[in-house]
């Protein structure tokens, strides 16, 4: 064989060579690519992202820690036949001395239904209030309530 022919030969091998890479590259940043940071834990942000992983991974007692006892005390467990939002962002937080609105986008989604999975997105608010140095949920919205019904503990 002529050096003519193994030419386009080579230059073949190292594009197929070059897409196989970027391959393997793709794939290990999507694999490793965690969840999203964590807020600060003291922040009003950081107190609904930590209660809506809480509720999402379906942790109602670890929910109702991020719950003020009047939030508590007013709590009927969680909403039956409504589906699991599947993912809570951040919209905005206004923080005041005593108490910070946080707002959420909530989505929910469903697996049946006659044309496929479907999903449903609203914005809502979290109302929080500062209870000594801790912020506290007061009023989480609706599909992102949960508690345990467990009697509040004074």
């Amino acid at each position: 064989m002529s050096d003519a022919a193994r030419t386009p030969d080579r230059i073949l091998l190292v594009l197929v060579g070059v897409v196989g890479l970027l391959v393997v590259v793709a794939l290990a940043v999507v694999f490793t690519r965690g969840g999203p940071a964590p807020l600060d834990e003291a922040s009003p942000a950081g107190v609904v992202q930590r209660y809506s992983k809480a509720v999402i991974d379906g942790d109602s007692a670890a929910a109702e820690k991020y719950l003020t006892d009047g939030a508590r005390s007013r709590c009927l467990g969680t909403y039956g036949g409504v589906p699991r939002p599947a993912r809570v962002v951040l919209v905005s937080t206004t923080e005041r001395t005593d108490s910070a609105t946080v707002r959420v986008s909530i989505v929910q989604s469903s697996q049946g239904g006659p044309f496929g999975p479907s999903e449903y997105e609203m914005e809502d608010a979290f109302m929080l209030l500062k209870v000594g140095s801790e912020w506290k949920i007061d009023q989480p919205p609706y599909p992102l309530t949960s508690c345990t019904l467990e009697p509040v503990k004074r």
